[in-house]
């Protein structure tokens, strides 16, 4: 994934593409520094550290509490 591809991208898509990145299990800090370095937007960097401050252990147990949090869900 290069960071050029992100910022034309949808909330979700860019959430899907930084969570398929990551190595789970993985920590909030984890997840915005994936994001961040990604190139990621600044509303998913928001999203992503509005989670709480735990372990996730999967992109599954991430998404669900996107989704709760902020929309509908994301399809990941």
């Amino acid at each position: 994934m290069t960071a050029s591809s992100i910022p034309g991208e949808s909330i979700d898509l860019q959430i899907s593409d930084v969570l398929s990145e990551i190595h789970f299990p993985a920590n909030k800090d984890a997840l915005v520094d994936a994001a961040r370095e990604a190139g990621a937007s600044n509303e998913v960097l928001s999203m992503l550290d509005g989670l709480p401050e735990q372990d996730y252990a999967d992109v599954d147990s991430v998404t669900r509490l996107i989704g709760g949090n902020f929309g509908p869900g994301l399809s990941v």
